[in-house]
């Protein structure tokens, strides 16, 4: 990977910036701090091989911080900055939210005061990990110690022990919030502290995790292997963006989803199961079901023995009106390319979400935030790796579904907040379901809520404040709802 700043590890200087701010949340003036700075990994040497670069919002006005929570957010890929978080909810400055589907990727771009920031209850430290954002790989040779779920996650907790040693935080509430692949990071990392890693133990402890886009799974990475027919996982959210598009009743997203999910659990996977064992009446009754809740053709389903394939429904739901839908987001789509074949062979990872938001989020963030937070480097930000390409994804200490019931069940009293978007193709809603249905998880300290997004959950004012606010309930010891 090219780079626009000259590092050689021997010569490497880690950077601090450090300034001094207010904010104003709903009367109250705030004063706070910022710590944007290298977290360096030495070998056993000395030399410098990487760096995990962290944003901390520290409030100023608290006497007694062992009581004041902690949250480390970070975005996921693997192999993404944390640009996303950072940028669009946990920041102190954010975008603006107009109209989901926005119609350019070009601005203007507005970035105001977070008025839903989550400084008040908690401080903040916003995490670019290893090689991503301003995060550095300083020595290839050792990007085995960091390019793997596992060694992520290990990298992850030695940042953490660190860093509050480092500013006395050690008896502060901790909290974890990873979106979609941060969550299969933050999972990971609760269930090392609480059983151990690789060659060491750990001593931190989480008070809770908060799962944006969950990618947490009894299954093997990113719900793959899960035991039961992929349609039916993605049933639920297949009826959410189906609702969002075609308004095919008057019910509530939620209840219109949740009625849908009863029918896959109960008549659709059963009719997947028997195949061409079920009668013709029985199949029509399927037919007329599945299209009803999901918007796909009856000519689609007869094609494809009345299973939905993930990508394909992505160019069905709204194919009749020539457009597609974002994996991302299924409320946000593009036209179809002409001809047919085109589409099918070339369009299908032109994401409209992607298209209209990466750039929003990437201006907001160099253009305002990192200059708002006297940040002054010459060095790239990388707002998205292809790590995950040659992402290491053994997992010897159990399925991202056991290490998280490893470490709920080793820290009694922890607990774990699941936010998903009802139309959120990435990481469907059906995951969330399963999960939960099969991990074991302590019922009672796990808290499930669904919103009327996709992905980021916070695209959308009324969505950020929701999200923010139900996230501060949890902080709080409250139930999200």
């Amino acid at each position: 990977m090219y780079r626009t700043e000259a590092i050689k590890p021997d010569d490497f200087k880690p950077a601090r910036f450090v300034s001094e701010h207010t904010i104003t949340l709903n009367g109250v003036e705030i004063p706070y701090q910022t710590i944007c700075e290298d977290n360096v990994f030495y070998n056993a040497d000395g030399k410098p091989v990487a760096s995990i670069f962290s944003y901390a919002y520290l409030r100023t006005d608290v006497e007694d911080v062992s009581k004041r929570p902690v949250i480390f957010a970070y975005n996921g890929g693997p192999g993404s900055s944390s640009v996303y978080v950072h940028a669009g909810c946990f920041g102190t400055r954010r975008v603006t939210y107009g109209e989901p589907d926005r119609p350019s990727a070009f601005g203007p771009f507005e970035v105001i005061d977070n008025p839903d920031c989550l400084i008040d209850v908690a401080d903040l430290v916003i995490v670019d990990p290893v090689g991503c954002g301003y995060g550095m790989l300083l020595d290839e040779k050792e990007k085995d110690n960091f390019l793997g779920i596992e060694a992520d996650a290990e990298a992850l907790l030695n940042f953490i022990e660190a860093w509050c040693l480092r500013y006395q935080r050690g008896l502060s509430p901790k909290y974890l919030a990873g979106e979609s692949y941060g969550c299969t990071r933050s999972a990971t990392a609760a269930g090392i502290a609480a059983t151990g890693g690789k060659d060491r133990a750990y001593g931190v402890a989480f008070d809770g995790i908060i799962m944006i886009g969950n990618t947490v799974t009894v299954g093997e990475y990113f719900g793959r292997n899960v035991p039961v027919e992929e349609s039916v996982l993605g049933f639920p959210t297949y009826a959410g963006v189906n609702w969002y598009h075609n308004h095919p009743s008057g019910q509530s997203v939620e209840e219109f989803v949740m009625e849908a999910k009863a029918f896959a659990d109960e008549d659709y996977v059963l009719a997947l199961y028997k195949g061409e064992a079920l009668s013709e009446e029985k199949k029509e009754y399927i037919i007329e079901k599945v299209s009803y809740y999901t918007g796909v053709s009856r000519e689609y389903l007869l094609a494809h023995g009345l299973k939905i394939d993930d990508n394909d429904y992505r160019q069905e739901v709204l194919k009749a009106k020539g457009k597609a839908v974002s994996r991302y987001d299924g409320r946000m789509t593009r036209p179809m390319l002409e001809p047919w074949k085109d589409e099918e062979r070339k369009a299908l990872w032109d994401d409209a979400t992607a298209d209209r938001y990466d750039t929003y989020f990437y201006a907001a963030l160099t253009g305002d935030i990192l200059p708002y937070l006297n940040v002054k480097l010459d060095r790239t930000y990388v707002n998205m790796t292809m790590y995950y390409k040659n992402w290491n994804r053994t997992c010897e200490f159990g399925t991202t579904g056991e290490q998280l019931r490893n470490a709920m069940t080793r820290r009694p009293g922890m607990r774990t907040f699941f936010a998903n978007g009802w139309f959120d193709l990435c990481t469907e809603f059906g995951h969330v379901f399963y999960t939960l249905d099969h991990a074991g998880l302590p019922k009672d300290r796990v808290f499930v809520k669904g919103y009327p997004s996709g992905h980021m959950i916070y695209i959308g004012e009324d969505n950020v404040r929701e999200l923010s606010n139900d996230i501060r309930t949890f902080i709080l010891g409250g139930k999200p709802e």
